[in-house]
Parts: structure tokens; sequence; C-alpha cells
């Protein structure tokens, strides 16, 4: 299961509705959203993370780590608001290894 960095909340349903909350506040939907997530260098958790936006709009841009070890990946992907935001973010949670920034 993926791990989001800086979660105050230990139950997940907590914190994304809080989450929900500050999208709502800070973003005016719809609008391009930034996804920022590290992998395992391993193409197929890449895969499984491209699988997510399929039929989306959207671009994908990564860099490995210095060691190799790891892989960033941003994806900036239109999306029509907050609770499409929040359903991204927990497809990509059921990825083992993810962790969401």
């Amino acid at each position: 299961m993926a791990e989001i960095i800086n979660s105050d909340h230990k139950n997940p349903e907590e914190f994304y509705k809080s989450l929900h909350e500050k999208l709502t506040e800070h973003h005016n939907f719809p609008e391009e959203y930034l996804y920022k997530f590290i992998v395992p260098s391993d193409s197929g958790k890449i895969t499984e993370i491209m699988k997510v936006f399929d039929g989306l709009q959207h671009t994908f841009t990564s860099r490995d780590s210095k060691n190799g070890k790891y892989t960033a990946c941003t994806i900036q992907c239109f999306v029509l608001d907050a609770d499409q935001v929040i359903d991204i973010y927990k497809k990509v949670a059921e990825i083992e290894g993810v962790v969401m920034l």
C-alpha cells in the first residue's frame, strides 16, 4: 500500500476528507493538477501508475534517483473536481511501494 508524506491523519478517510477541504479551498476546478510519486525503479510499478491515468488528459515525466533505486514520477493531469483528484490518489494508493508526495 502506498504512503502519503506528511499525513497527520492515522485514518485514511479523515485524511481524504481534510484533503478534499483543502483542494476545494485552494483550487479552481476544473484545472490542471500536479501529482508526484516516488516508486522503486521498476517499469511494472510505473506502468501500474500510468494505467490509473488511462483515458485522462495528462503529461508524464520521470527521473531516476542518483543511485537508480527509485524513480520520481510527475504527472500533470486535467481534473474536473476535488473528488476526481482524490479518486486518482486512492487508485494509486493501491499500488504497493508507491510514495505519494
